[in-house]
C-alpha cells in the first residue's frame, strides 16, 4: 500500500517511516512505552526533501540522528536509503515536544530517554 498511482512511495508515507524509525529506536532501548508511558512525543514541525524515487518492494534502510536536544524537545534528522545505497533517496526532520500523557503539558525528558538520545547526537 506504500506505492501510489504513479508507482512510487507517496510523499506522506515517508513521514510514517520517520515515525516508525524513531519510535522503534526508543522502544528497543526501553525508554518509550507507547501504551502506558507517562511521557509521549507530539510532532510540532516536520519537513522532507526528496532526491530519488523508492517503490515497494525496494528494501529500505533508515538512518536517524538527533540534531538538537532541548529540555523537552528533540529535533530528529532522518535519511531514507535504498538498501546498500550511499546517497539518500530522501532526507527529513521532525521535532517532538515531549509532554505529560495526561495533561499534555511539556515535560523534561526522563534521564534514560535523554541518554538514549545523546547517543544519536550529530
Amino acid at each position: 500500500m506504500d506505492n501510489d498511482i504513479y508507482g512510487h512511495v507517496n510523499n506522506v508515507t515517508y513521514y510514517s517511516y520517520f515515525d516508525t524509525a524513531v519510535n522503534g529506536y526508543l522502544i528497543e532501548r526501553g525508554v518509550l512505552d507507547i501504551h502506558r508511558g507517562g511521557v509521549i512525543g507530539l510532532v510540532v514541525e516536520t519537513g522532507c526533501k526528496y532526491f530519488a524515487s523508492v517503490a515497494f518492494p525496494d528494501r529500505l534502510e533508515i538512518g536517524i540522528r538527533v540534531g538538537h536536544l532541548g529540555n523537552s524537545s528533540v529535533r530528529y534528522e532522518v535519511g531514507i536509503f535504498k538498501s546498500g545505497a550511499e546517497l539518500a533517496a530522501a532526507a527529513g526532520h521532525f521535532i517532538h515536544v515531549y509532554v505529560d500523557r495526561d495533561n499534555r503539558k511539556p515535560t523534561s525528558l526522563p534521564a534514560n530517554m535523554r541518554a538514549a538520545l545523546v547517543a544519536l547526537m550529530a
